[in-house]
Parts: C-alpha cells; sequence; structure tokens
C-alpha cells in the first residue's frame, strides 16, 4: 500500500513540474498557443448632446 502511496506522490510532483514547466516555456516555443487573439472591433458612441 505505501508503494502505491508513494507512486501517487511521485506523480503528482512530476505533473507539477510539467505544469510549472509548460507555464514558463511554453510562450518560448509555442507562442502561437499562448498569443491573445487580435481583432479590431469598431463600436459607435454616441454622447449625450446638451
Amino acid at each position: 500500500m505505501w508503494r502505491l502511496i508513494k507512486l501517487l506522490l511521485v506523480l503528482c510532483i512530476l505533473a507539477a513540474i510539467a505544469f510549472i514547466g509548460f507555464a514558463y516555456l511554453g510562450p518560448i516555443f509555442m507562442p502561437d498557443d499562448f498569443a491573445a487573439p487580435i481583432q479590431q472591433v469598431v463600436i459607435p458612441v454616441t454622447l449625450g448632446s446638451e
């Protein structure tokens, strides 16, 4: 039973390291996946006239 718990703990630690590595290194190797979508928005604005 202890081996199973130890294995799950090691897998959780490795998953956390992989997640952090992806967060830091992902924008360097895959910039398109991390870029915000760019779209021009034109909305007419009516100002209050007094």
